[in-house]
């Protein structure tokens, strides 16, 4: 397997798709760095930001050095993950939104599990919700689905060469973790769940991917 690091994998590649987000991103690393568990590494992966991103993520690398930083045009969060993806050196990806954030024991939790279950392919669970919980159905928009009836790509982990070997995620501005999930299962992946709710999923943005990506709803 690929490392930049020296003698050493990542347990955990945490990818964080960002996009204009200067003013949350330190809420979303902050929860990163409070982490009980320090086997992983930190990638921010620029969708085409054109506000002080990099200067924050610049802030954040030199503090840390397993964070790091990618960037490139504007291609939305699907892609945007899968920059993160081929970057990535760790076993296992998991995803953080910028404007998202993790509980302190959201990843020695999922390396409990994932170690204690290594035929997982995938875990995934349900987040704590600050704020709307219902949101447009991907193939209905003009119906709402309560989340707790969705995939949350925040919270997957998967394994890095598996991820890759499936494709990585589509090119689609929403709803591109539901479509990685349901590719994942007709792939035949072994597919966890747990109950944990140690990722915190911030629907009181207002400008947060659902209600931008259908503004009229």
């Amino acid at each position: 397997m690929t490392t930049i690091y020296d003698k050493r994998i990542p347990f955990f590649s945490v990818i964080i798709p960002t996009f204009n987000r200067a003013a949350l991103l330190p809420r979303a690393l902050k929860s990163l760095l409070s982490q009980s568990e320090h086997d992983w590494e930190g990638i921010i992966c620029d969708d085409g930001s054109t506000d002080e991103t990099f200067d924050i993520a610049k802030a954040y690398i030199a503090k840390c050095p397993n964070i790091r930083y990618v960037y490139h045009q504007n291609r939305g969060t699907g892609l945007t993950r899968n920059s993160g993806l081929l970057a990535a050196c760790g076993i296992y990806a998991t995803f953080l939104d910028s404007d998202d954030e993790y509980l302190p024991t959201h990843l020695a939790i999922r390396k409990e599990i994932l170690l204690d279950y290594p035929e997982a392919d995938l875990l995934h669970d349900s987040v704590k919700i600050i704020g709307e919980t219902f949101v447009p159905d991907k193939n209905n928009p003009y119906r709402s689905i309560s989340l707790a009836d969705c995939v949350i790509g925040g919270t997957f982990f998967v394994k890095r060469e598996l991820a890759l070997g499936l494709g990585g995620f589509s090119a689609l501005r929403y709803a591109d973790d539901a479509d990685f999930f349901e590719r994942a299962q007709k792939a035949g992946f072994t597919i966890g769940e747990t109950d944990a709710q140690t990722y915190i999923y911030h629907r009181d943005t207002p400008d947060s991917l659902c209600t931008s990506y259908f503004p009229n709803l």
